[in-house]
């Protein structure tokens, strides 16, 4: 064994973080498996690479016996104090049965266990490099897909994007750059498997902190996020500062900054409201754009009912209910909405305690423009065909935050 071997461990020490301790014990791992293949499988045997010269011995290991029954494990205590007068029975006998042509072997054997050292090195590398973008986002290209996954580069690694992640109003083709949410980082034998999102509630979060200053600084909190990937999500944001407008830091100049966000997600609908401790305030925030006329509270089963005038009702509820589905979702709070119609006629509303007039929800200034003119289309629609608010029953909305770390 020459002193490149030395050469070659000392190197990956420095470069690649590899003890070398570690790696000594590898080889001589390895090259006992090595002689047992080529020369005697089953002797008990132990290697030893003395690094200050380059050389490798084998030793043969044997139990000390009175009687030997078989001599490639056993010695006889006759034999072994001919080596050392002190040895007694059940001692243990190391013989050198270096064979002479072993040292071929034994260089192609460290060779493969120092090429193999070197490739986990690198895997653990870029194991702990991304599992610390857990919750992250990281920009990609995408590379191919197949029946499973589409595959995105993040450089050092390649990225796994399941179909359930993937936004339905996008399409993802090679060389394409996208931004990507990291879910879940796995140790495997073949190195570290990536998961990434396009649909994650944490991708919004991540893209408002990157755009928004004020949210990136800590001046202005997200506290809640809702999605429905693809289609239309509702954010909450606060701040502890009288002079900082939480929406409007959001929506940047002109719109600006909500409006970089929804094109990264390819015309997402956005609505950014104000978050609130009080549940009235809060619920009727994340209805917007619908206006609100009163909440009624049940703090015991954290549960709401909304008052909205007559010709506010479809709009409040949304497309599929998905306005009041996002709202419930946003606040953590069971919605229930009625017209105002409907709650006089059962007698819940108004209350003595109501305060006068409607209760605004966000103004325009904290909705995307696309969104806007969603809403504008959608009441136009609904005037031309002649539909009425008024509905006998409307579905309670019932749904968990979205998580967000």
């Amino acid at each position: 064994m020459s002193s490149e071997l030395v050469d070659a461990l000392t190197m990956l020490e420095k470069e690649k973080g590899i003890s070398r301790e570690l790696l000594v014990e590898a080889i001589e791992a390895a090259l006992v498996s090595a002689y047992r293949r080529n020369f005697n499988q089953a002797q008990n045997v132990r290697t030893d690479l003395n690094l200050a010269n380059g050389t490798i011995r084998v030793f043969a290991r044997k139990d000390v016996v009175e009687e030997v029954f078989d001599s490639r494990l056993e010695i006889s205590l006759e034999d072994a104090k001919k080596i050392n007068p002190s040895y007694e029975i059940g001692d243990v006998v190391e013989i050198e049965v270096t064979p002479k042509d072993f040292g071929r072997i034994a260089a192609q054997t460290a060779k493969q266990v120092v090429t193999q050292r070197v490739r986990e090195a690198e895997r653990g590398i870029i194991y702990n490099e991304f599992i610390d973008r857990e919750d992250d986002i990281m920009t990609g290209i995408v590379q191919r897909k197949d029946a499973r996954f589409t595959y995105v580069s993040l450089g050092k690694a390649e990225a796994l994007l399941p179909p359930g992640e993937q936004s339905p109003n996008e399409a993802y083709n090679p060389h394409d750059r996208i931004k990507v949410y990291i879910t879940k980082v796995e140790k495997t034998t073949k190195g570290p498997q990536i998961f990434v999102s396009r649909t994650h509630p944490g991708l919004l979060k991540r893209l408002f902190e990157l755009e928004v200053p004020e949210i990136y600084d800590g001046t202005v909190e997200i506290r809640s996020v809702a999605r429905e990937a693809g289609d239309r999500s509702k954010i909450s944001v606060y701040t502890d500062r009288p002079d900082v407008d939480p929406v409007g830091a959001c929506v940047g100049p002109k719109g600006a900054r909500v409006q970089a966000i929804v094109n990264e997600l390819h015309g997402e609908k956005i609505d950014i409201v104000k978050w609130s401790d009080d549940p009235v305030e809060f619920v009727a925030n994340a209805l917007s754009p619908s206006k609100v006329l009163d909440v009624i509270v049940d703090e015991k089963n954290k549960a709401t009912t909304v008052i909205v005038p007559d010709y506010q009702l479809s709009l409040a509820i949304g497309k599929r209910g998905q306005n009041a589905r996002l709202a419930a979702k946003l606040t953590g709070w069971k919605i229930d909405i009625k017209s105002e119609t409907d709650a006089r006629e059962t007698g819940i509303y108004p209350r003595p305690e109501t305060f006068e007039g409607e209760m605004p929800a966000e103004t325009e200034e904290t909705l995307d423009p696309v969104l806007n003119k969603e809403t504008a289309e959608f009441l136009a629609a609904e005037e031309e065909t002649g539909l009425h608010a008024k509905e006998e029953k409307v579905p309670e909305f019932d749904e968990k935050d979205d998580e967000i770390e």
